[in-house]
């Protein structure tokens, strides 16, 4: 199994599936870098300003709470959510805490969340 994916890793970072084409006139021009100080993630301007919903993360923490989807919504660390996985949330003490955080709002949130509840 690992000597197939190494085999699909390397073949498929060495060849491309197009022909390409070298035009030697444009490596010859001196291309002029342009780059940002922004941190920011690369999100859509409706998503950075929407933040996120106490809603749906209360929706996932009751559906798919198991697979912490509403510690991977809030954009906790993933070390932090493998943990919770493989502890079954803590036993249950984690999943109650993480519900009440949901609800008064202390959960941090990347973005930050919403003002309303929707």
């Amino acid at each position: 199994m690992l000597t197939l994916l190494l085999f699909f890793a390397v073949s498929t970072s060495s060849f491309a599936s197009f022909p390409v084409e070298r035009n030697e006139e444009a490596s010859s021009q001196q291309v002029e870098e342009t780059t940002t100080t922004n941190d920011a993630d690369f999100t859509s301007p409706a998503a950075a300003v929407a933040g996120k919903s106490k809603g749906i993360a209360l929706l996932l923490w009751f559906f798919l709470g198991g697979f912490a989807a509403h510690r991977w919504y809030a954009g906790t660390p993933v070390w932090a959510n493998i943990l919770f996985i493989i502890t079954f949330g803590g036993l249950g003490i984690w999943a109650l805490i993480d519900l009440i955080r949901i609800i008064t709002g202390d959960m941090n949130a990347k973005g930050g969340w919403k003002a309303d509840f929707f």
